[in-house]
């Protein structure tokens, strides 16, 4: 999916797929059919019917008791649990908005993600509060009560980002979720996703394969360090064949 051109990622399956990780029993059609039953229901094709359908109707919230709750970022839990944190939020807004005829697009501001009118581009959407409308001061506002006044606000940040990016801070979510409860084996399976994005990070690919080690699957890490090294080259790639050897030692 993340292999094909950008204007080519169907972001409900791709986000769909980063919840399949998790469980084998994920209803991908049957989430897929929600999607179409909640774009059907909509009165009317525009931003503000889809806005109050999604967030008055349905009862579509942001979840501030448990904001860090893996399943806020799963969108078929989303779907069930009318829950979630603000980039799967707008990821639903985005693609029930694409069955519509509702063009939007995903805005990555720092903290906070929104969802910006591609027809008014000044017209920008929280969905974790609400649906509530802003336009650029309060964007600006926003930002300011987040990381406080005397961090300063960049309209560039209200700038449109496209499916690999959302998919990568979905990712990113995960995975420091997954650091800080220890669950060794839901970060192996969030890694090893985030790891086939384009552009993925070394630093990556190297908690990748310090994870696979801490469950005992040393032959795979010692490969996730090697394809590293293979890119790398001095002292760091040294030492990234040397782990990878420590780690094939750990097999004998």
């Amino acid at each position: 999916m993340v292999g094909r051109p950008e204007a080519e990622i169907a972001l409900d399956e791709a986000m769909l797929l980063v919840a399949a990780q998790s469980r084998v029993d994920i209803d991908l059609p049957g989430a897929l059919a929600t999607l179409d039953e909640l774009a059907a229901a909509c009165p009317g094709p525009t931003l503000d019917h889809l806005v109050r359908h999604l967030f008055v109707d349905r009862g579509y919230a942001g979840n501030r008791d448990d904001y860090y709750d893996p399943r806020n970022s799963y969108l078929d839990e989303v779907l069930v649990r009318r829950l979630g944190i603000p980039i799967s939020l707008a990821v639903l807004t985005m693609v029930v908005g694409r069955r519509l005829g509702v063009a939007t697009d995903g805005v990555a501001m720092p903290g906070h993600f929104l969802v910006r009118d591609r027809v008014d581009r000044g017209v920008f959407v929280d969905p974790f509060s609400a649906g509530a409308m802003l336009d650029v001061a309060g964007c600006a506002a926003l930002f300011r009560r987040l990381h406080g006044p005397d961090v300063a606000f960049d309209e560039r940040f209200l700038e449109p980002v496209g499916p690999r990016v959302i998919l990568q801070r979905v990712l990113a979510n995960l995975t420091a979720i997954h650091r800080t409860s220890g669950d060794r084996g839901a970060l192996v399976g969030v890694l090893r996703l985030a790891v086939t994005l384009p552009g993925a990070a070394d630093e990556q690919r190297r908690e990748l394969a310090a994870a696979l080690a801490a469950t005992g699957q040393f032959a795979t890490a010692a490969e996730q360090l090697e394809a590293v090294a293979a890119g790398g080259s001095g002292d760091r790639s040294a030492a990234d064949l040397a782990a990878a050897t420590r780690f094939r030692a750990r097999l004998n």
